[in-house]
């Protein structure tokens, strides 16, 4: 099995990269979906609030949701695909990079980001600057991948680009 990890810092178009990978035929799962299955039925604003306004907080939850999650990933390796996508948006601020063959990095400019965000979740810029900063800088990233999918125009070339790596890399799978 080939195990590839897609990453990116929030509001990047990881969920865009998995639907289209999903509409091509491939088995994607969601770091994100696990942990709210974990958490239950809690209020994730409110929440989100608090953890990244505290950092203590914020390591308490993590060192109870990512042994949690690093589990349901070795399940899931333990299936029968021939290849399987997970998306893990903190892939290297974790030790999850270890679990994975390749890593795909989703990117896109930070002030995109930004306006993203805000629009998609209601942030004002500081509640989404301060999840942005949460996470470590994309260039940092882009070193310690195998591929890079850049997300800065339109949900058709953000396609074309996915379905190109798919094809010149991973067709022979």
């Amino acid at each position: 099995m080939l195990k590839i990890a897609i990453t990116g810092n929030i509001a990047s178009g990881k969920s865009e990269v998995e639907k289209i990978l999903i509409s091509s035929g491939y088995k994607v799962f969601d770091t994100d979906i696990m942990a709210h299955e974990i958490l239950g039925n809690v209020d994730r604003k409110k929440l989100g609030d608090e953890v990244f306004r505290n950092p203590q907080k914020k390591k308490e939850l993590e060192e109870y949701i990512h042994p949690k999650i690093k589990e349901k990933i070795k399940k899931i390796f333990n299936s029968n695909h021939d290849i399987v996508f997970i998306s893990v948006p903190l892939l290297f601020e974790t030790d999850f990079y270890k679990l994975f063959d390749k890593v795909i990095l989703v990117v896109c400019d930070d002030r995109l980001r930004l306006e993203r965000l805000m629009k998609r979740n209601n942030f004002t810029e500081e509640e989404a600057l301060i999840r942005m900063n949460a996470q470590l800088p994309q260039e940092e990233k882009i070193n310690k991948s195998d591929y890079v999918i850049y997300n800065n125009t339109t949900r058709e070339d953000l396609e074309k680009r996915v379905n190109d790596l798919i094809k010149n890399s991973f067709i022979n799978l």
